[in-house]
């Protein structure tokens, strides 16, 4: 039986076995973002033919999906906020955090489910002093981290 010190055959294979996964779970992402949408779309076309009952009655409960774990989002939000120079809105947050994990930009409802969690992660920072927020001329809440004096942390 051979036997090499360096793993190199070993590191080769897991290296091409990672890629591969890798494009199935872009293939898989997008296919669930195509899917979301269509899902949308089916059911502003129900309610344009005059459907009222309760769509989310007739979809199975589906346990939670935690996307970010304890404290994750708010570190994931306070990054975006630290890497800005100036103050930023909510969504532009939840597409920077959406960015760097690498989920699928192209899904709207999962862009504007993050955008609100954003949102009220930052309204809790602001009670606890941690962010600023002001108002832009078209009525938008825009984000800045409160600047810290002293002792330069």
């Amino acid at each position: 039986m051979a036997r090499t010190d360096t793993f190199e055959h070993t590191i080769t294979g897991l290296l091409k076995k990672r890629a591969e996964m890798f494009g199935e779970a872009e293939r898989i992402r997008d296919r669930l973002a195509e899917i979301k949408n269509d899902l949308s779309a089916l059911d502003r076309v129900l309610g344009t033919l005059g459907y009222s009952g309760d769509l989310d009655a007739a979809v199975p409960r589906q346990k939670r999906d935690v996307i970010f774990g304890r404290g994750e989002l708010t570190r994931a939000i306070m990054e975006e906020l630290k890497a800005s120079s100036q103050a930023v809105g909510s969504r532009e947050i939840a597409t920077g955090i959406i960015q760097l994990r690498g989920d699928d930009a192209r899904d709207r409802k999962y862009l504007s489910d993050l955008t609100k969690r954003v949102s009220k992660a930052l309204r809790q920072q602001r009670e606890e002093g941690r962010v600023t927020s002001v108002k832009d001329d078209r009525g938008n809440t825009l984000w800045k981290r409160r600047q810290t004096t002293g002792s330069g942390l």
